[in-house]
């Protein structure tokens, strides 16, 4: 084990019996399948949340198959239509009180595609999606008497020159492509600390953190940044991503942290090592940008007026 003080070791997670957490983008072989599965290990009740029902099961089958007497569930949830995520959130109801929603599913696209709602693909699923899902979900979070929420953004967000501020509808997301995706997860981390400012001034029991899986070897690099190639090209990409990139297992390891670590909220987590691209989880320090809370508070009246949800105040 590392002597550096600062770092957290997954080996230190807590019991969890008798908590309960939400894990959104629980696709097999992603990020949040090994958050599941490392909650689950812990004692947690898991419910995972994906879009497809087939990747679903199947990412509930591994995380069995690891952890054979996990207490999980099951939940349909499309980030990027806000009907369905009004429908999953009401199916949501009956798991109760919850203790933490990882707000860790994402896509990242080749070419700007708008939804049925009007918004850009990337930001509805990426920002949009998870935070009606969050405001929606609030109240169970408040019930548990300890809540948090988790939102998993990227080392991209640097990449962002301005604050996605402008009305979504209307507004064209950048033409270069890292700068577009790197809008959708500043709006992670701007939405994160707004959320755990309001959440104190309104004396709820919840408190927001943020979290990053480093360079990770998981299917949303290869098939999104440049656009998936066919044939050979895609198993080459494949090969070069899994040889330079951390196994997706030690990716979940910062966002394991930002849920379960003894922490304050608007904490963000990320990997030690290097650019912050590997290695044990620490608390690392987002860009400027993202700790402006003028853009904080501008993203969050646009994010209300576009969902259609006021938090409490």
């Amino acid at each position: 084990m590392s002597s550096d003080p600062t770092i957290w070791h997954p080996g230190t997670t807590p019991d969890l019996s008798g908590r309960t957490y939400l894990v959104t983008g629980t696709s097999p072989g992603g990020i949040g399948q090994y958050v599941a599965r490392d909650l689950a290990a812990a004692g947690a009740r898991v419910v995972m949340a994906a879009r497809n029902a087939r990747r679903l099961a199947s990412a509930v089958d591994l995380v069995r198959g690891e952890v054979p007497d996990a207490d999980l569930d099951e939940l349909l949830l499309d980030l990027a239509s806000m009907e369905a995520v009004r429908r999953a959130a009401h199916e949501a109801e009956h798991f109760g009180p919850l203790h933490g929603l990882v707000n860790n599913a994402g896509v990242m696209v080749s070419a700007p595609q708008r939804t049925a709602d009007g918004l850009d693909l990337q930001m509805a699923t990426n920002h949009f999606g998870p935070f009606l899902l969050t405001g929606m979900l609030l109240p169970q979070l408040a019930a548990s008497g300890d809540g948090r929420v988790v939102s998993v953004s990227s080392q991209a967000h640097r990449a962002a020159r301005t604050a996605p501020t402008g009305e979504p509808r209307i507004t064209e997301p950048p033409k270069i492509r890292m700068q577009a995706y790197g809008q959708s997860k500043l709006a992670n981390l701007l939405f994160t600390y707004e959320l755990d400012r309001r959440l104190q001034q309104a004396g709820l029991p919840v408190k927001a953190l943020a979290a990053h899986p480093g360079y990770s070897a998981t299917p949303l690099f290869a098939n999104g940044r440049f656009g998936r190639p066919s044939g050979g090209g895609a198993s080459i990409v494949d090969a070069v991503h899994k040889a330079l990139a951390q196994p997706a297992a030690h990716g979940a390891w910062p966002i394991l942290m930002a849920t379960v670590a003894d922490l304050p909220g608007s904490t963000y987590c990320g990997p030690s090592g290097r650019g912050e691209a590997r290695g044990l989880p620490k608390v690392v320090r987002p860009s400027d940008l993202a700790l402006d809370p003028a853009a904080q508070h501008e993203l969050w009246e646009v994010s209300e007026r576009t969902v259609g949800l006021r938090y409490p105040r």
